[in-house]
């Protein structure tokens, strides 16, 4: 993967006006393959299907959202001008060097991936329909699943050292408790806390208060309607939205929700506020990892200074006036990511981003421009 080149001097200048410094974070650390079914209907339980091995480069979430985060705030090791510093583990295997050395090459602090024996690093069998949706089935014993606390509480003290804003996240493919674990100290450390979690791990994730400890809580559409229990309608979505503050009354006001909804774009929600950002179309090659995608574009975006949405009259296009927040920044980024077959585009980064942009026709505002460091 090559990153986009940007020299120290505009990074620097680019996240000078930025809350936060640094990003860390638990989740999978991994690769995968990817099957192309035969045939559209939804996989039996006891059904053998024929599938295509895809060449295709596939990668856990934690590695997916830390890249895009890193190349595009042109994070270094030394934290000039910016740290992602992921905590996981990989096993002492031939997959797990080529992905730290991958994350080195992106820029990232690998000081806390540590390798382990005698377990392989993660991996995800990916499924894809012919209509581009799909799923995927992940290892439970692997070298993920021998994080601990420890490991947090060590990452979290020097990082309380390196850095007075940061960026704590959580998300899937490792166990709720070691996410929680992130989250709860990462509260007494003062950062912005992002996480999201499966459909399945939703209730468990509200009985055990988990989601008490969020700022950004990042959600697809079936994973928002398991948690609210009723249907997105995009073309009236407050109703949908206010239901959040009936499930999660004593923070709802404070997080920020953002909910993706494919093809069509994705939605955001913060203190009684929302806002709609359609995608583009745009030929998709692929659309694993999309939603890490557009993940990590909001946390770039905030990271970046940006707005987290920027509510108006409501959007048919996503050029119907220029691009300014956060969420637009994110839509933008994960609608460059499904051109890719790659669950990490290998030519994401800011300058790609512009070109992209330019090409549909979609124009930045001052605001972002300057965030961007592009003209």
């Amino acid at each position: 993967m090559e990153r986009d080149t940007l020299s120290p001097q505009d990074a620097r200048t680019r996240n000078a006006c930025s809350p936060y410094r640094l990003l860390t974070g638990v989740g999978g650390i991994g690769s995968g393959m990817f099957f192309a079914l035969e045939g559209d209907h939804t996989l039996g339980r006891n059904e053998s299907r024929p599938g295509r091995l895809l060449d295709v480069r596939d990668y856990c979430k934690l590695h997916i959202v830390s890249h895009y985060v890193a190349v595009l705030l042109g994070a270094e090791p030394s934290g000039d001008p910016f740290r992602v510093l992921p905590i996981g583990r990989v096993g002492n295997d031939a997959i797990g060097v080529r992905l730290l050395d991958e994350m080195r090459h992106a820029g990232m602090d690998t000081r806390y991936v540590r390798s382990v024996e005698r377990l392989p690093t993660l991996l995800s069998v990916c499924f894809q329909y012919p209509d581009g949706s799909g799923g995927n089935i992940t290892t439970s014993s692997s070298a993920a699943s021998t994080l601990t606390a420890e490991d947090i509480d060590r990452a979290l003290d020097e990082i309380a050292s390196m850095s007075r804003g940061f960026i704590a996240l959580a998300v899937p493919e490792v166990s709720l408790e070691i996410r929680r674990h992130l989250l709860m100290r990462a509260t007494g450390r003062g950062a912005f806390r992002a996480a999201a979690f499966t459909t399945s791990e939703i209730p468990c994730a509200l009985e055990s208060g988990t989601m008490r400890f969020v700022d950004l809580l990042a959600m697809n559409e079936d994973e928002a309607q398991a948690l609210v229990g009723g249907a997105l309608d995009l073309r009236d979505p407050l109703p949908f939205l206010k239901e959040f503050g009936r499930v999660l009354p004593a923070f709802a006001d404070d997080v920020r929700i953002v909910v993706t909804a494919g093809k069509d774009g994705a939605i955001a929600f913060h203190g009684g506020n929302w806002d709609y950002c359609p995608a583009p179309e745009v030929p998709v090659a692929g659309t694993a990892g999309a939603g890490d995608a557009l993940l990590a574009g909001i946390l770039a975006g905030l990271a970046m200074g940006l707005p987290f949405i920027a509510p108006g009259r409501r959007r048919s296009s996503i050029k119907d006036r220029p691009l300014c927040s956060a969420l637009d920044f994110a839509v933008l980024l994960a609608a460059f990511t499904v051109t890719s077959p790659h669950t990490i585009h290998p030519n994401a980064g800011i300058a790609s981003l512009k070109t992209f942009a330019d090409q549909l026709g979609i124009v930045f505002n001052e605001g972002m421009r300057c965030a961007l460091g592009v003209r």
